[in-house]
């Protein structure tokens, strides 16, 4: 339960960080470009878009919902790499993601 919470506040961090930095869209990708089987949604969705749209939702729905977590999580790399060419300052946000993953490799 206090995985869940944990979980719970850095998503919202993430979002909060996310909007405060002009990475979060007001209007969502259509449902083809969701549905994406890829991983992150490569094809369809930028990293933030993903984020967005499909991460957080699911990852606070899980929390919320008392459910079992990911017993891994390894974004920070792709986050990383994605940040590179956005044109705004994304430490904080890199430094929420790190520990988003951190949360989730901790024991359940």
């Amino acid at each position: 339960m206090r995985q869940h919470k944990e979980l719970l506040l850095i998503l919202n961090a993430i979002s909060s960080e996310m909007m405060e930095k002009g990475l979060w869209q007001a209007t969502p990708p259509s449902q083809e470009a969701l549905s994406s089987p890829e991983p992150f949604c490569v094809d369809t969705l930028t990293f933030c878009e993903w984020v967005q749209w499909i991460m957080l939702p699911r990852l606070e729905q899980m929390a919320q919902s008392q459910a079992s977590l990911p017993g891994n999580s390894d974004m920070f790399p792709m986050a990383e790499e994605a940040f590179k060419g956005v044109d705004t300052e994304t430490a904080e946000l890199l430094s929420l993601i790190l520990r988003l993953d951190q949360c989730l490799r901790t024991s359940h």
